[in-house]
């Protein structure tokens, strides 16, 4: 199983970041898919998640609005757009399996900053 992350990196607040987290080892299309993210000195935090069909998405009070899930299970892939972007998302962020979280990514730093 892979899960391997692209997009993270710095940027300005108010700016936006495309993560994108491409999936193998396992029938993506059936799978929950999540995002969570871990900030400096904190612990886990969860984000978002989706289903398999895609069409149920949840979030965090914390980034309602302004971040979106979606995946296209043709590309075995799972994406997270992420607007308005504030120094409080600052965090590494990962990119989970399995409604029991049960594949990770490696994880791709997200840093906004001015």
């Amino acid at each position: 199983v892979q899960l391997v992350e692209s997009g993270g990196g710095l940027v300005q607040p108010g700016g936006s970041l495309r993560l994108s987290c491409a999936a193998s080892g396992f029938t993506f299309s059936r799978a929950y898919m999540s995002w969570v993210r871990q900030s400096p000195g904190k612990g886990l935090e969860w984000v978002s998640d989706i289903n398999s069909a895609g069409g149920t998405t949840y979030y965090a009070d914390s980034v309602k609005g302004r971040f979106t899930i979606s995946r296209d299970n043709a590309k075995n892939t799972l994406y997270m757009q992420m607007n308005s972007l504030k120094p409080e998302d600052t965090a590494l962020y990962y990119c989970v399996g399995g409604f029991s979280y049960d594949y990770w990514s490696q994880g791709t730093q997200v840093t906004v900053s001015s």
